[in-house]
């Protein structure tokens, strides 16, 4: 295991390297959210509804997909009951911009977009930044990648 600071600086450098996630993925399942705790424990419909992200808590929990999902409140885990797909990042919660330029990395909280009411979290505000500078064709080279990237 490498350490934060040592991953921003291969992200940095040698992107293509980049083929670091928190469990293996395999090839077919292209929801993965980074089991057992999808997106580090914090809550999908926060970011939609607070603009921020928001830790959540095991005390609202919702298996969903393969994954334990944490919410701040019951009023978040039943919104997402109601369509999870809404609410759910793209790319399985793995770095979108690494997922438009072919490979998964992890992300982290602070590191997200909603774009056209979608969630997409990056590996780190570096990544975010570059992931911004051109949203729809990231989207598109990242869904032509996903899910064999898994793989």
């Amino acid at each position: 295991m490498i350490s934060r600071r040592a991953a921003l600086g291969l992200f940095a450098t040698a992107p293509v390297a980049f083929a670091l996630t928190s469990q293996v993925a395999r090839a077919g399942e292209p929801e993965v959210f980074q089991n057992p705790t999808a997106i580090n424990g914090y809550d999908p419909v926060a970011y939609f509804s607070e603009g921020k992200p928001v830790e959540g808590s095991a005390a609202n929990l919702v298996e969903w997909n393969g994954a334990n999902w944490h919410f701040a409140s019951a009023q978040n885990a039943a919104k997402f009951l109601k369509d999870p797909q809404a609410y759910a990042p793209v790319f399985g919660g793995y770095c979108a911009y690494a997922a438009s330029k072919g490979y998964v990395a992890p992300t982290v909280p602070e590191a997200w977009t909603v774009h056209e009411d979608k969630l997409y979290l990056n590996f780190s505000l570096r990544a975010q930044e570059l992931w911004r500078e051109d949203i729809p064709g990231n989207i598109e080279k990242g869904l032509a990648n996903w899910p064999a990237i898994l793989g």
